[in-house]
């Protein structure tokens, strides 16, 4: 299983520009990674978070459905949130740039083609 993140903060989103590996550099993505054997999936997220950007920042829900990605692995969604205190994201592993999107510039990034799915239905969770 591989976990997502949508990393949300005063209404926004937060996009990952991946810069790693080549066929998937200059795409946008949910940040997250992959679940380790034995671990939940939420203390995965958590970890990744940590690792990728820096952040302390706790799961909130989970986003419904899953979505195929290379076999055998799955994308899993949890809407997040910033702990207090946390200092910003930044991109330190994986990625060259991060943006927060509001809901009008949600479709303004090229997401890869696995997490389009997932952003639409977190649009339609209406969080944003």
């Amino acid at each position: 299983m591989v976990v997502g993140a949508a990393l949300l903060d005063g209404g926004r989103l937060l996009a990952a520009r991946r810069s790693a590996p080549a066929e998937l550099a200059g795409r946008w993505e949910l940040p997250g990674g992959k679940v380790e054997p034995g671990e939940r999936p939420e203390d995965a997220l958590v970890r990744e978070l940590r690792e990728e950007l820096g952040v302390d920042a706790e799961p909130v829900r989970r986003v419904p459905g899953e979505w195929p990605l290379r076999a055998p692995y799955v994308l899993r969604v949890w809407t997040t949130r910033l702990l207090p205190g946390s200092r910003a994201p930044q991109p330190l592993e994986d990625h060259d740039e991060l943006r927060w999107l509001t809901a009008d510039e949600l479709w303004d990034v090229a997401w890869l083609d696995q997490d389009v799915a997932a952003v639409r239905e977190i649009e339609a969770l209406a969080v944003l």
